[in-house]
């Protein structure tokens, strides 16, 4: 029976697809975005996470600690992430409840149970499921089996993905999704790899394939000051898809909500200045996709 690592399940949600949501958000990542708000789905692996402004320094994790993976320097609870084993008995003596470990594991089966707890608000705004990351496709022999658990109780699914993975699981699972949330962050592939890790040819050629599927795609752009948010940028990225099977275009300002996490994983932020866009330039760029006939929204 595959399993899944899960960080978090996000009820009544609007923002991941039509009517009332509950988003899934798994475990691991291919790509390394410079701007990710979440890092504690990157890793493929569990990951302790520690909120430093909870913790009072009791030291019961430090005693708790059967490998002594955790030690205090300079008035910090430090964990030696070689020797951390994620039993998580220091989660459970940490009596702030300053310390988590990122990373659940779930059966298809019983995260259809979970699902299933919002059933009546997608009967009533005609909303569903919606599988995001980190990157769902890495855990790919799960996805299967869990919408095809889905398609036989007709729950609407949607999957939020980066493109990047074989085709071929694309395409296996076409009958079962009923919208793509497709991520495209940056045409030019050299500033893909500068920003993103990985080129971008996979991606776009997924896209392409997707669309000639007749795959129900909604386009999300992350848009971002000083990377890709110029008009130059944006129109070649309707060049681009003006060919493709798309309608709907979802405009992402970035925000630093996230960074505060990179900290409490014990991570550095980018050293890359990252600015959110200002209104009146995103709605220049609503404009231009609006002027090719598309329906766009700011945010989502």
């Amino acid at each position: 029976m595959s399993r899944a690592l899960i960080t978090n399940i996000q009820r009544c949600s609007t923002k991941d697809g039509p009517g009332i949501r509950t988003t899934v958000f798994f475990k691991g990542c291919p790509l390394r975005c410079v701007w990710c708000h979440n890092p504690e789905t990157q890793s493929y692996n569990k990951e302790i996470i520690q909120n430093n402004e909870k913790c009072i320094l009791c030291k019961k994790c430090l005693l708790a600690c059967p490998n002594d993976a955790i030690s205090v320097h300079n008035n910090t609870i430090c964990t030696d992430l070689n020797k951390c084993i994620k039993c998580g008995r220091c989660v459970e003596y940490c009596v702030n409840n300053a310390r988590d470990i990122v990373g659940e594991e779930y059966t298809p089966e019983e995260l259809l149970i979970e699902i299933k707890k919002d059933e009546m608000f997608y009967e009533e705004s005609g909303g569903g499921v919606t599988l995001s990351g980190g990157e769902v496709m890495s855990q790919f022999e799960f996805i299967k089996e869990f919408l095809v658990l889905c398609y036989k109780e007709k729950i609407s699914v949607a999957i939020d993905t980066c493109g990047y993975c074989d085709f071929h699981k694309y395409e296996s699972i076409l009958k079962y999704v009923d919208l793509f949330l497709y991520d495209l962050k940056i045409l030019d592939s050299i500033l893909h790899k500068k920003y993103i890790g990985k080129t971008n040819d996979i991606i776009l050629g997924n896209l392409k394939r997707l669309s000639e599927a007749h795959a129900n795609i909604n386009l999300r752009l992350p848009i971002i000051e000083g990377i890709n948010a110029d008009i130059c940028q944006i129109e070649e990225i309707i060049k681009f898809i003006k060919p493709l099977n798309i309608i709907k275009i979802n405009l992402l300002p970035y925000h630093d909500i996230g960074v505060y996490k990179y900290f409490n994983l014990n991570r550095k932020y980018t050293n890359i200045k990252l600015e959110k866009p200002n209104d009146e330039l995103m709605r220049k760029i609503k404009l231009c996709f609006e002027k090719e006939g598309y329906d766009v929204q700011i945010g989502g």
